[in-house]
């Protein structure tokens, strides 16, 4: 059977047909382009999914749902994004009911897109073998999704895991002090440029560190500290086994997990919150559709 995965993001939504073993069979992405209608933009993606099943020679028997991830905050339980930030043309838009306009024989599966590529990761990735654990992604933003017991924790509304509004440092560098106005891909960005004065990105904050920069080095030393403040307090709230790590910033690869395991075994509360594991996201390619479908494949 074959799941439709449908990934929705600020600049793209992204559109494959994934099998019960996680592969995915075809894949395509449509630009989010803020000059069309949401409603506009899911037929594009509803021709593109029949487009799809055309192209693989697969009938509708063969489907077994659809899985939409998509940016919060949102209200999974009545299929509507509410108010996320970089979609403001889809406050209040009805997503399931509008592709059941379209699709309306197969099933609709809703979630955070964190929450969806939580679930990626327990059937494929680095959480396999985890009945408790946090994926924490740390990208544009900072989110997470939560997987406790043997099953996804959405909460009441779908938004369970919107970690990136944790309060971790007061008036830090300008802002409130939540985790990603201080500690994500953009928020390094914005301190790198301010302290160099010049536009510099993510990635070049990283490679002036590594090169030697003692401002850059000074920020990324700090912005290390602060994950690890949000990594303790989400071990101390919810004495998870494993936190994976996945998202733009996680690909500077070992230096981050080293900051950050040395951090949490010197500042988590209990002895066993000092010894978690931290593991890198394994579904880095494809992660949003895989996710997507994993919200049909798998029980949650």
């Amino acid at each position: 059977m074959i799941a439709i995965g449908i990934d929705i993001g600020g600049t793209k939504i992204a559109v494959g047909l994934v099998d019960e073993m996680g592969k995915v069979l075809a894949q395509q992405s449509l630009k989010t382009d803020p000059a069309k209608t949401p409603e506009q933009l899911i037929e594009e993606t509803a021709l593109t999914v029949n487009a799809l099943l055309a192209e693989q020679n697969i009938t509708p028997e063969m489907v077994k749902g659809i899985g939409v991830g998509a940016p919060g905050p949102l209200d999974a339980k009545n299929g509507r994004l509410d108010c996320p930030p970089n979609l403001p043309a889809w406050h209040g838009f009805a997503v399931v009911d509008e592709l059941r306009n379209h699709f309306g024989a197969w099933p609709v599966h809703f979630q955070n897109d964190a929450t969806a590529a939580t679930l990626a990761e327990k059937w494929l990735g680095a959480a396999r073998e985890a009945d408790n654990f946090v994926f924490i992604t740390i990208s544009t933003g900072i989110g997470a999704g939560i997987y406790m017991h043997g099953r996804l924790i959405t909460g009441a509304s779908g938004n369970a895991g919107d970690v990136g509004f944790m309060m971790i440092e007061p008036g830090a560098a300008g802002t409130e002090g939540y985790w990603e106005q201080i500690a994500s891909g953009t928020a390094i960005a914005r301190q790198a440029s301010e302290r160099l004065s010049r536009p510099v990105g993510t990635k070049e904050a990283f490679e002036l560190a590594a090169e030697g920069d003692l401002q850059m080095r000074e920020l990324i030393d700090l912005t290390f500290k602060r994950l690890g403040m949000g990594c303790v307090s989400l071990i101390n709230t919810l004495d998870p086994e494993l936190l994976v790590i996945g998202g733009g910033v996680s690909q500077i690869g070992e230096p981050l997990f080293e900051a950050l395991r040395a951090y949490v075994s010197e500042h988590a509360l209990s002895p066993a919150g000092r010894r978690t594991i931290i593991a890198p996201a394994a579904l880095s390619q494809n992660a949003g559709l895989i996710g997507a479908a994993s919200l049909v494949h798998q029980t949650y």
